[in-house]
């Protein structure tokens, strides 16, 4: 499995978007998986979210909560610290990936561990947790079903909330058969794509390490600062097996997630389940706020992360993409997601909320792989419409591209081609000279059909050419309409 950097949320080795972007098109299976997968979620949320009138209020008001939270966030945060400590509960703060992966190690190592049980965790993949904990003997393993379809055939995620949406029921079985031995329990003999059989295969397997672990580690969808509690969501019932069978429970938690009362988990608890699943209510919801006596792991500790999320916060314009709460309703219904998936976008975030969010937490001009990303839209505006927190990523993604030309400032194509542009329009004269010799050109390729021959020159021509036909143009120009009017001609 390709490694993750231990200093951004992005996949080591990935191209920029539009090359990986080219070769995930040319893939079929994957296109009509995802088509498959997509759509099916979507018309779930759509139902599940037409049965609230109350929708638009919701979404408001969950966008009010987490400003509030992210405005003030350092008292929430140091409130939130002091209601974990006076529970029993070890508070780290982490400044980045490294940080926190040495702190997982150094906890697990203290206890002997040499396997650690995972609630499935968009923080602990975005600092490569696991295979950090590799370097110190420590083998991690996924609990979540996909998550662990995706580690067990050394794939990478393709989605927020379903990482392995990119493969069928008989691709996950052949990675059953062919893996699950080699990393404990072996698949049952004679095992078919059956979903209910699949699931059965994987609840075997897992419950093997659910028993054995000494150590769990897991993320929070939101931690509430009045009163020290963690929460988690999820669909399966493994991340409750990790919450509570271990000893040691580490949880690594993005300081983003910081809500200030536990009241305000009503909006979200009617909002996340609705957009991500298309469920009233989430079938598991687990909350913990400190170590009990006799009951549940003995030693807890919370790891609060930044990361590049005080950089983000930094950004006036974007410090929104952290209202996100990792729905993934914008992945589902982004015409450019659904056609190349998300290892197009080379990090654990993909989709558009991973378009904004990588840049912001890496920072515009880290490499050509992150700076393509804010050009990964079409900039349709479905994914605001279907944002539960009203994360208006269409505008972000407009400023972020600001950002990335900024930063990029300096001899290149495109900045020879603008200042060319820049001096033809500094003058009428200029400017009739260019668009004249622009117009005789566009005519000559159109008449002799070189667009596509022209497409395969380097540079930027040849990559706008590539995509388009360059059209004739058709009749005279304004100047030449307005001169003629000016003489009474017609």
């Amino acid at each position: 499995m390709t490694h993750v950097s231990q200093q951004t949320p992005v996949f080591l080795g990935t191209p920029p978007f539009p090359k990986a972007a080219r070769t995930a098109l040319g893939n079929t299976q994957l296109r009509a998986n995802l088509a498959n997968a997509t759509a099916t979620i979507r018309a779930k949320r759509s139902r599940a979210v037409g049965e609230l009138d109350q929708w638009p209020q919701l979404r408001a008001a969950g966008a009010a909560i987490k400003d509030d939270a992210l405005l003030n966030l350092d008292r929430y945060l140091q409130q939130l610290e002091d209601s974990l400590t006076s529970r029993g509960v070890k508070v780290h703060w982490a400044r980045d990936a490294d940080a926190a992966c040495q702190i997982v190690a150094r906890v697990a190592k203290a206890h002997g561990a040499i396997d650690v049980v995972k609630v499935k965790s968009m923080a602990t993949q975005e600092i490569g947790l696991n295979e950090a904990l590799a370097e110190h003997g420590i083998a991690a393993w996924e609990t979540d079903l996909a998550e662990l379809i995706v580690q067990l055939g050394e794939d990478l995620p393709s989605h927020i909330l379903v990482p392995a949406i990119h493969r069928n029921r008989t691709e996950i079985r052949d990675i059953f058969v062919a893996a699950m031995g080699a990393a404990g329990r072996a698949a049952p003999e004679g095992l078919t794509d059956d979903p209910a059989a699949l699931a059965e295969a994987a609840r075997l397997h897992l419950r093997e390490k659910f028993l054995s672990a000494k150590v769990a580690v897991s993320g929070a969808n939101f931690a509430v600062a009045d009163s020290g509690t963690l929460v988690i969501v999820e669909s399966e019932g493994n991340g409750r097996m990790c919450l509570t069978l271990p000893e040691v429970l580490i949880s690594v938690v993005g300081i983003e997630k910081v809500v200030p009362t536990w009241r305000d988990l009503d909006v979200f608890f009617q909002t996340l389940p609705r957009s991500a699943t298309g469920e009233r209510m989430n079938p598991y919801t687990s909350t913990w706020s400190g170590v009990t006596p006799g009951d549940g792991p003995q030693e807890m500790h919370v790891i609060l992360l930044d990361n590049g999320r005080s950089r983000a916060l930094a950004d006036e314009v974007g410090r929104q993409a952290l209202r996100c709460i990792r729905c993934s309703a914008c992945l589902n219904v982004c015409p450019v997601y659904e056609r190349t998936g998300g290892h197009a976008y080379g990090s654990v975030y993909p989709g558009p909320i991973g378009a904004i969010l990588n840049p912001l937490l890496a920072g515009p001009g880290t490499s050509k792989q992150v700076d393509s990303l804010p050009y990964a839209s079409t900039l349709c505006g479905a994914c605001f419409e279907a944002c539960p927190v009203l994360i208006d990523i269409p505008s972000v993604l407009v400023d972020l591209r600001s950002q990335v030309v900024d930063a990029n400032r300096g001899p290149s194509a495109m900045a020879t081609s603008m200042r060319a542009v820049s001096w033809a329009m500094g003058g009428p004269r200029r400017w009739g000279f260019a668009r004249a010799l622009a117009a005789g050109g566009a005519r000559v390729v159109s008449s002799l059909r070189l667009s596509r021959v022209l497409g395969l020159m380097p540079g930027l021509a040849g990559a706008w050419l590539r995509g388009r036909n360059l059209p004739s143009p058709r009749g005279s120009s304004v100047r030449s309409w307005w001169k003629r009017r000016s003489r009474g001609e017609r």
